[in-house]
């Protein structure tokens, strides 16, 4: 008898990487310096919990509206015109069960099996299996890392064929820490407009950018509005990430195709959280920005620490949680090096080959998942490894 269904057995299995490597050692008691989750260290803002803890004393504990409660959708909608320049109200936006299910949403509405969905490598591995219960395949054009990771446009196109139908961004990069400039995705939009493409666009880290770089939603260039659906969280720029807290911009027609799956695998949202949510989009700007003022003291910390040692280099990253650091004057392979700091060093990092073989030769560190003082026993155990090599 068959056991399961052939779209869990034949496609990609979830992996968490190097965190449940770490899990196995630290059962039996291992100090480790977790660098490797995209978890913010930070509680989340006071002001969001006590909003919330009124909702639920004053009773907000019942179904609800299943595409997010109006005033939340409303005040979302303000944001994104404000904010990203979308042109859109509160028909236009899904409050999801965190971005995870803002894309799972996305790939099974949006994808036929057959189809193809093209990803920019070094890739979010998270996105590949979701696009595979879709019945889709993955596709990948890869980026160079001698330009920065910037948008190819020429290798994207050169990645489309009859069977495509989107492109997937992340904008900011999760692995690489790039916050891809309006003329980059412009290119982008170019070849999406060209043929007639999809853009499912993953903007998590919106907030979370440094040094005058600005995010910008690819939905708010000249004809992609109607081709983009543009997912958000709350999980990255205000710590809430147990909170499972996300949203969507779509196409008013995508709208009830993504609702049919919402509403099928979650019926709605946890009701009074939403009241939570609310009051992170309406409350004080400087919550937020002490937050990301705090992820550029780590983020500067590191990597000062990282071009101390040898064999590697490594660029500040512009936005994001993640330093991505060029490891090959080490001469071992990413993976290789992440395991060997684990087993040796007791810190846990990414190898940049997780997330496709354009990352190979990086590791992915995340300086958003400790406290400043961590981060330092962190690097101090990084660098007397690479010294003892």
């Amino acid at each position: 008898m068959r056991r399961v269904a052939q779209r869990i057995s034949a496609t990609t299995p979830k992996s968490f990487g190097m965190y449940a490597k770490a899990a196995a050692l630290e059962g039996e008691g291992r100090d480790l310096v977790h660098l490797e989750l995209g978890k913010p260290h930070a509680d989340t803002p006071a002001h969001i919990k006590e909003a919330t803890i009124r909702a639920l004393r004053a009773g907000d504990v019942h179904y609800s509206d299943l595409q997010g409660v109006p005033a939340l959708r409303r005040a979302l909608a303000g944001k994104l015109r404000e904010a990203n320049g979308l042109d859109v109200g509160p028909s236009d936006i899904l409050v999801t069960n965190g971005l995870t299910h803002a894309s799972f949403a996305a790939f099974l509405a949006l994808l036929d099996p057959g189809d193809e969905a093209i990803l920019l490598e070094p890739y979010y591995p998270q996105h590949v299996g979701k696009i595979e219960l879709a019945g889709a395949r993955v596709v990948t054009a890869k980026l160079d890392a001698a330009r920065g990771f910037a948008i190819d446009a020429a290798a994207i196109e050169a990645a489309v064929t009859p069977r495509t139908r989107m492109i997937v961004l992340v904008n900011p990069v999760n692995p690489t820490g790039r916050v891809y400039t309006r003329e980059e995705l412009q290119a982008l939009a170019d070849v999406a407009i060209r043929h007639d493409l999809l853009v499912v666009s993953d903007e998590v880290y919106e907030e979370i950018v440094f040094d005058g770089n600005r995010h910008v939603s690819i939905a708010s260039l000249d004809g992609m509005a109607e081709r983009t659906v543009s997912m958000f969280a709350f999980t990255k720029s205000f710590a809430m990430d147990g909170w499972r807290l996300g949203y969507l911009a779509a196409p008013r027609w995508a709208m009830p195709g993504l609702l049919k799956i919402t509403a099928n695998d979650a019926t709605h949202v946890n009701t009074f959280i939403q009241a939570g949510a609310l009051a992170a989009v309406t409350g004080p700007p400087e919550v937020l920005d002490g937050l990301v003022a705090e992820d550029r003291h780590k983020r500067d910390l590191v990597v000062q620490r990282l071009n101390q040692m040898p064999g590697v280099t490594c660029a500040l990253p512009e936005g994001t949680i993640y330093a991505f650091p060029d490891i090959r004057g080490t001469g071992l392979p990413a993976q290789v090096l992440a395991d060997r700091l684990l087993a040796e060093a007791g810190v846990v990092v990414e190898a940049g080959s997780f997330y496709g073989a354009g990352g190979e030769g990086h590791l992915r560190v995340c300086f958003g998942s400790e406290s400043s003082e961590r981060l330092e026993e962190g690097m101090a155990r990084i660098g007397a490894f690479l010294n003892r090599l």
